[in-house]
């Protein structure tokens, strides 16, 4: 494994804020930082393909059938 050092600059209020939230949560700073920017990234990458997806459906022109159909039909709109 290769190690890379990033400098990070930040205000003094900000790294306080990041120090004492990791320290809150027993983690070295630079796993903090490193885990929030991977979270990010995910949350970014999980919308784009989202947003594909729906893009797809609408031009396949495929229609939805709502949930209350399916219950009448499986007879569980009684219960």
């Amino acid at each position: 494994m290769v190690t890379v050092i990033i400098s990070l600059k930040l205000n003094n209020d900000d790294a306080a804020l990041f120090k004492k939230y990791a320290k809150m949560h027993n983690m070295p700073l630079s796993d903090f930082i490193r885990n929030a920017v991977l979270e990010k990234i995910e949350d970014e990458y999980d919308i784009a393909v989202t947003n594909e997806a729906y893009k797809e459906y609408l031009n396949s022109g495929c229609k939805s059938t709502p949930v209350a159909d399916f219950w009448r039909e499986l007879e569980l709109d009684k219960i």
